[in-house]
């Protein structure tokens, strides 16, 4: 991770704190705001971990320092005009002192990287009764021929069955599609990578 020069931010001149903007790194979400000050900002390099400065005590605070609840840095970048911070970060547990994963309730994210977190839970911990379980358990070969099925079933979907249909296997098959890859120690982000280098180079 590259450092930011700290001279080359706008810190508030009578605070000395930068707002920052704390994004989960795997769905997007808007986890939380807090603020920093230099040694905070020095401290989350430090650590790997977020570090703010509490306004509300006047000290240091570090995220997950009594619940566990660590925000493990993935990276540190400055808006336009420097004086806000944007950190992505992963969440090891709820965000939010309410328990919840974000403290903004209804904050969006990328559906399809919580699915895919759930596959990966699924695939570690194999509860009894779950389907994805029974996928994983049956092997590559019956999941990669699941996936096959799927396709099919989407393309004949695509012009014999009404856009309901079409969606519904269109859904399946990007299910069975991040399972088959999961099965492979590969996510649906290794996917999307190949698609944004490809986009990068026209």
């Amino acid at each position: 991770m590259t450092e930011i020069d700290p001279d080359s931010l706008a810190w508030d001149p009578r605070s000395g704190l930068l707002p920052v903007v704390v994004q989960d790194a795997s769905n997007l979400r808007v986890l939380m705001l807090g603020y920093m000050d230099r040694a905070a900002l020095r401290a989350t390099y430090d650590t790997g971990k977020v570090n703010f400065f509490s306004r509300s005590r006047q000290k240091a605070w570090l995220k997950g320092e009594t619940s566990g609840h660590f925000l493990e840095v993935v990276s540190i970048q400055p808006d336009c005009d420097a004086d806000t911070l944007l950190v992505q970060a992963r969440p090891q547990g709820p965000t939010c002192h309410r328990g919840t994963r974000s403290c903004f309730p209804d904050a969006p994210g990328n559906f399809l990287a919580d699915l895919d977190d759930l596959i990966n839970q699924r695939e570690r911990e194999r509860p009894a009764a779950s389907y994805t379980t029974g996928l994983f358990e049956s092997g590559l070969r019956r999941i990669a021929q699941k996936v096959g099925e799927e396709g099919v079933e989407t393309a004949l979907a695509a012009v014999a069955q009404d856009d309901a249909a079409l969606a519904g296997e269109a859904a399946d098959l990007v299910f069975h599609l991040q399972v088959l890859l999961r099965a492979r120690g590969l996510s649906l982000n290794d996917a999307v990578d190949v698609l944004r280098a490809r986009h990068q180079s026209r």
